[in-house]
């Protein structure tokens, strides 16, 4: 199908999907949860295709995982669609109701935002998550993915397509254009004859292509650069755990944990525990002067590495030797989206939040810390959409924030910031009640 048909379509559609009301929309999402379980087969072989192609194009380790699905997966993608149905539908919200000197009442309405675009790279889970929040907010959409994913995004929407049809609801509510063309993306970006809002999500050179060409209205998703910073009385158990979860559980997403900041007051001490821990999942460390120098040191074998077991301390320094590099200007900015990690060492709270509001991306940052004034300072200081004391950033999330799953992470500082649920996918409009009035 034709690009501009496909909007049209979507356009065509958008008023009787905005006037669903909520047991009716609830019914379509949890019959397009159970459609995705019972066909995870046909899914799960069409994303093989995707893996297969990957591999060929030797697609980077973190980037096949955000790819890969599997049972567990799909049904993760269910779960998230039967909880958004779960929660409280905003559309039709009044925001308010006040009586004018002239007898008017005037208040706010919340209201779908109409036809969303979406343009997303190779996370076929964002297929099924769009989906869900816009279907629940009224909001028709339209999905442009990569190529990279392009054989499981056709299965998933099909099958979510045949569940609305079966409910007699318009399977056009959600389309997926399969021509993974930049000319084609490109054409998208300028349908603002009937798409009203577009969001990118993906890598910094696909936001940034979206942001500049657009002549839609776009909410600006952000990469993820982002932060831990292990403070001097940090308790070095909590920091190396948070550490290890935040940057190794999941490496391809945009909320693990980049780069790492720690107070130079405990540097000779936590560094070796942290070279150790990271060893366990090899993840390279590339690392301004001090921390380097700690390296070195403990490649010598100097006093500092006598408190390790000797019978694993010779393992780990063979190992050091090409864990440890020099970072770049570079490395600071850096969304390495793989087992790499930059660390920087710091004298002071203030150089660290200078340095994290420096080269972060406005999306996570954590603080690890038992002072309570450092850690106010740093959650009202650091300028980012969401901001973590003794927590991993992987919490970053939609479902784990209880939206049931996210159009995204927002890291602009319009009406909807870090990640976006039901709300940041509905805008308002003013309803005015009278008995006559005219203005003189």
């Amino acid at each position: 199908m034709e690009l501009s048909e496909i909007c049209r379509k979507a356009k065509a559609v958008s008023n009787r999907v905005g006037i669903l009301d909520t047991n009716t929309k609830n019914r379509a999402l949890l019959a397009a949860a159970d459609a995705l379980i019972q066909e995870q087969d046909v899914i799960i072989a069409e994303n093989a295709k995707d893996m297969e192609n990957g591999r060929k194009n030797q697609m980077p380790a973190g980037m096949l995982d955000r790819l890969l699905l599997t049972s567990e997966r799909i049904a993760q993608m269910a779960e998230g669609l039967r909880q958004v149905a779960s929660l409280e539908d905003p559309i039709g919200e009044v925001l308010g109701m006040k009586k004018r000197p002239n007898g008017l009442m005037i208040g706010q309405k919340r209201v779908p935002l109409g036809v969303v675009g979406i343009i997303y790279e190779a996370r076929p889970n964002v297929t099924a998550d769009a989906f869900a929040l816009c279907f629940k907010t009224g909001n028709v959409v339209i999905l442009k993915g990569g190529s990279d994913a392009i054989h499981s995004n056709i299965a998933i929407v099909s099958v979510i397509r045949k569940a609305l049809a079966s409910l007699g609801l318009p399977e056009d509510a959600v389309s997926l254009i399969e021509d993974t063309s930049r000319e084609t993306a490109a054409a998208f970006m300028k349908m603002n004859e009937y798409v009203d809002v577009l969001i990118p999500r993906g890598g910094a050179g696909l936001i940034r292509a979206v942001v500049n060409q657009a002549t839609i209205p776009v909410i600006e998703t952000g990469t993820g650069n982002c932060h831990i910073f292990v403070d001097e009385t940090a308790d070095f158990d909590m920091a190396l755990d948070i550490i290890m979860n935040a940057k190794t559980q999941r490496i391809g997403v945009c909320n693990a944990c980049e780069s790492l900041v720690i107070h130079e007051n405990i540097a000779d001490a936590f560094l070796p525990k942290l070279f150790e821990r990271l060893q366990e999942k090899d993840v390279e460390v590339h690392g301004d002067e001090r921390t380097c120098a700690v390296a070195e040191r403990l490649e010598q074998e100097s006093p500092l590495a006598k408190s390790y077991d000797p019978q694993k301390r010779g393992e780990m320094l063979r190992k050091l030797e090409n864990q440890v590099l020099p970072a770049t200007e570079e490395d600071w900015a850096k969304e390495y989206l793989d087992y790499k990690l930059s660390v920087k060492t710091v004298s002071s709270l203030d150089e660290a939040i200078e340095h994290i509001n420096r080269y972060n991306t406005g999306h996570s940052e954590a603080i690890i810390t038992n002072d309570y004034s450092n850690a106010e300072r740093f959650l009202n200081e650091i300028d980012a959409a969401c901001v973590y004391v003794n927590a991993s950033t992987r919490f970053t999330d939609g479902f784990e924030f209880g939206f049931g799953a996210e159009i995204g992470i927002s890291t602009q500082k319009l009406h909807a910031r870090g990640p976006m649920g039901l709300l940041a996918l509905t805008s308002t409009k003013y309803v005015i009640y009278g008995n006559g009035q005219i203005r003189k």
